[in-house]
């Protein structure tokens, strides 16, 4: 009896540490993804931008080579996070529904995928900015003009990655509105992020001018997911996520 009861303890108790263990994964690499993306994109990528003038974006960018360099590598370092982090929200939101948390995995992997095709325009920009012998043939106004649109090219190839992001947290946001244990205020800050990328994807195809993205003002349900799991995720259990789906069948358990 002893032995049957040690060995239902163990099965109970390892499901909770390893969901706990991914929320808090989740967490975390959520908030560096959010801190290296920032980083890198805004202040390394686009603040060395100047759009529409290749000499000066040429100029800021070689003044500034240590910092692009640092931007680039810091966006690299995103792709195993998100990879990372698409395994871990699974496994916390797995118990809620199986079949569409491996789908908000997939699409999150996908995403990772393709943001690695982007930063590859990236690289492509030292390349021509760092006068290599074998494109002497070119004048400095021509690899000033080919480096502005890699550069661009790294927007558009992104900004079309960012459709599988937005389908994807709007996948993790309906789980976590349904789970029942994660606050719901935070579910619906998530979906409304997923449809900003979704439509900023769109809208730098179908704007005649120039798009500002709508998530760099709704990016706020991510974080707070992140901030959430790291906060909550160390006390997640294997009945908080089940209790949405099965609070009769716990009560009468609890009742007999």
């Amino acid at each position: 009896m002893t032995s049957t009861t040690a060995i239902n303890s163990n099965a109970e108790t390892d499901p909770d540490r390893s969901i706990r263990n991914a929320g808090l994964t989740a967490g975390i690499g959520l908030l560096l993804i959010s801190a290296l993306a920032a980083f890198g994109y805004f202040i390394a990528v686009k603040g060395l931008v100047t759009p529409g003038d290749p000499a000066q974006t040429a100029k800021d960018i070689t003044e500034s080579s240590g910092l692009f360099r640092l931007g680039i590598v810091s966006l690299y370092l995103v792709i195993p996070l998100d990879i990372l982090v698409g395994w871990a929200l699974y496994r916390v939101f797995s118990p809620v529904n199986k079949s569409l948390s491996m789908l908000a995995a997939t699409l999150r992997i996908a995403f990772a995928v393709v943001f690695m095709v982007a930063i590859s325009q990236l690289v492509e920009v030292l390349r021509l900015l760092n006068n290599d012998n074998h494109l002497a043939a070119f004048s400095p106004e021509q690899l000033h003009a080919q480096a502005l649109l890699a550069i661009n090219a790294f927007n558009d190839v992104w900004h079309a990655g960012l459709f599988l992001f937005g389908l994807h947290l709007l996948v993790i946001g309906y789980l976590a509105f349904t789970s029942g244990y994660v606050p719901k205020l935070i579910a619906v800050l998530v979906v409304i992020d997923g449809l900003s990328y979704a439509i900023d994807t769109f809208g730098t195809v179908l704007s005649p001018g120039a798009w500002t993205d709508t998530a760099t003002f709704t990016f706020i349900g991510e974080l707070l997911l992140g901030l959430w799991l790291v906060i909550r995720g160390p006390r997640l259990t294997v009945n908080e996520p089940r209790a949405h789906n099965r609070a009769s069948s716990q009560a009468i358990t609890a009742a007999r």
